[in-house]
């Protein structure tokens, strides 16, 4: 396990204790997977720069662009070039953003007597 992902590991496991002090539940971690690998799709802009060849503007450019279907998409939107891709292809991944819940339909105003 690398600094970075214990360091991630041990944020999340201080603030579930902190929530479940207060009877709240845990949010689930939001970048890095189980593999190390950094999801394009949550991943915030520090973890996004923490990739070789992203920067500011970059990393901006990928939030702007979400949700990503894979990640190949971040070549196919022309987000960044094909050769930095090939470099960083091994360190990312598109999870699928959750599904939104389904909308309730509009409920018709109350009749006026």
């Amino acid at each position: 396990m690398s600094f970075k992902a214990f360091l991630a590991t041990l944020a999340i496991l201080l603030s579930a204790g902190a929530a479940h002090a207060q009877g709240a539940r845990p949010a689930p971690p939001a970048a890095p997977a189980a593999s190390g690998q950094i999801d394009i799709n949550s991943a915030s802009r520090d973890d996004l720069m923490s990739l070789d060849g992203i920067g500011e503007v970059r990393a901006d450019a990928i939030i702007r662009a979400r949700p990503f279907k894979a990640k190949t998409d971040l070549v196919e939107r022309r987000l960044i070039p094909e050769a930095l891709y090939e470099k960083i292809a091994d360190k990312v991944m598109a999870r699928p953003p959750p599904a939104a819940p389904p909308q309730r339909p509009a409920q018709p105003a109350p009749k006026r007597t």
